[in-house]
């Protein structure tokens, strides 16, 4: 953040004023714009303020592509007062007081002063438009979003401490926190996706309110929740959020598989922390990830499916939890448990099919490479890696050896070690066979001809036998193929 003291006790308000010189510097670009627009609505006897998200970002060095504008004309006011300059409009959220516009490539979104009530019992706000800003700015979420900066004179309105709450990088409500969250309980997800995007603090009593009003997140439908929760996921520090989500109890009314990781050690220390090796296993799979506009293979970041299985690969752990006679302790088929469960999960969390299944694919998969270890595994073997990954194989890398987080060095150093020959050996296979679509070396309509079969399951059973084939020994040609498959189907007639 720019110009922020370099120790916590520092005043505040000494860094306010280069602060704001500099969030102003930063929308040079669109204040021409936002201007123009402010005087037409102080000609027609109207407020209009840049509020939110825009202004907090300004502050924080960074480019907003949004930008929210408030005032006290009401939807069909700003409709006139619009009319003439804006290139286009739509009214899609005119019952929340709530206009569109287009000016060029700018889309400007324009929200009458409100003055929501809630019914606490469903979370359903009644739309009230109010009478000033500064009322408007007391039922945000937090002081970084209740600041404005009114147009066209550029005064900086900042009635709730958002600035001071900037430099001291705390996250704070303008309200009463249990209050604010009364009124609407997401903005407790909300707390912890900031907190993981701003990596801001989470103020004491701001915490003690989430703790304390944590079940009432169950008043939120599925679809927001995961709206948030993905959001934070994808930030740069999503380990500050999910703290904070697990340590106030969110976390145990939408995804209760990640506090449940916080297993109990036993007196002799028998098995590592599993909550905390899985946050340490998504920072290493982020570090991971390609750049944005990189290439398909190289993962480009932030990939939620990566990040969901590397939360979520050992969740299937307390389930399958075992000590063992000779002092050990045991998760036999963990992961098979922990795909089920994910699948389970993410499926209630309103995921879409693609991304449920594809994570619960890595989490059953991502023990898979440990059986080679030793670097005995067969060309076939590695085909089979290959096949059964198909396109979430580069992902499955990046898992796989973000899963190593233990501190032996020399063993740290064996797995790569091993990870790096499995994947040269990959690149090697990759070059004489197309690994990636591998299929039998008879197509369906030739099976059928050979067998003298109809379309149906039978066929299915005989192609997925000619896969095996194809994947144990590689490519053999057609003629070969062909006798392995007869000899496959006169064995299984005579066994019939």
């Amino acid at each position: 953040m720019p110009d922020r003291p370099d120790t916590p006790d520092a005043d505040p308000t000494d860094a306010g004023l280069p602060l704001l010189r500099a969030a102003v510097a930063r929308l040079a670009p669109v204040l021409p714009m936002l201007g123009e627009l402010g005087d037409r609505f102080a000609a027609a006897g109207h407020e209009l303020a840049l509020v939110g998200g825009p202004v907090r970002d300004a502050f924080l060095g960074r480019v907003s592509p949004d930008l929210d504008l408030t005032t006290d004309a009401r939807p069909d006011e700003i409709l006139a007062v619009a009319a003439g300059w804006a290139d286009a409009h739509w009214d899609i959220g005119r019952d929340f007081g709530t206009i569109g516009l287009r000016k060029g490539s700018h889309v400007i979104e324009v929200t009458t002063y409100r003055a929501d009530t809630y019914d606490r019992t469903s979370r359903k706000p009644e739309v009230m438009f109010g009478e000033s800003l500064e009322g408007d700015l007391v039922r945000r979420d937090f002081t970084a979003n209740a600041m404005a900066i009114r147009l066209p004179s550029l005064e900086f309105v900042d009635v709730h401490g958002g600035l001071p709450d900037l430099v001291r990088q705390r996250l704070t409500t303008p309200a009463a926190p249990e209050e604010s969250f009364a009124d609407d309980p997401l903005r407790m997800m909300r707390a912890a996706r900031f907190a993981a995007q701003l990596g801001f603090e989470v103020a004491p009593e701001v915490a003690a309110a989430m703790t304390e009003r944590a079940g009432t997140l169950s008043m939120i439908s599925a679809e927001r929740v995961r709206d948030e929760f993905t959001k934070l996921l994808l930030s740069q520090r999503p380990r500050l959020g999910l703290r904070l989500l697990v340590d106030t109890g969110l976390a145990d009314v939408f995804l209760p598989e990640l506090p449940a990781l916080r297993l109990e050690l036993d007196e002799h220390h028998r098995h590592k922390d599993v909550y905390e090796h899985s946050l340490i296993v998504l920072e290493q799979a982020i570090d991971l990830e390609g750049p944005a506009d990189g290439p398909e293979e190289s993962v480009p970041g932030p990939d939620l499916v990566l990040r969901l299985a590397a939360l979520l690969h050992d969740i299937g752990k307390p389930a399958t939890r075992r000590f063992e006679d000779g002092g050990g302790v045991s998760f036999h088929h963990h992961e098979l448990v922990g795909a089920k469960l994910v699948g389970k999960r993410l499926k209630a969390m309103r995921f879409d099919k693609e991304t449920t299944k594809a994570v619960a694919r890595l989490v059953e998969l991502h023990l898979r490479f440990h059986g080679y270890g030793d670097g005995q595994w067969t060309d076939s073997a590695v085909r089979r890696y290959v096949t059964d990954a198909g396109p979430l194989l580069t992902r499955l890398h990046r898992l796989t050896r973000s899963d190593c987080t233990t501190r032996n060095v020399r063993k740290a150093q064996r797995l790569a070690r091993a990870y790096d020959d499995l994947e040269q050996r990959i690149g090697r296979l990759a070059e004489q066979e197309e690994l990636a679509r591998i299929r039998p070396e008879l197509d369906g309509n030739e099976i059928a001809a050979a067998l003298g079969i109809r379309p149906g399951p039978v066929l299915g059973k005989a192609y997925d036998y000619l896969l095996s084939v194809r994947l144990d020994d590689g490519p053999i040609g057609p003629d070969a193929a062909r006798e392995k498959l007869l000899a496959w189907w006169a064995a299984r007639e005579s066994e019939r």
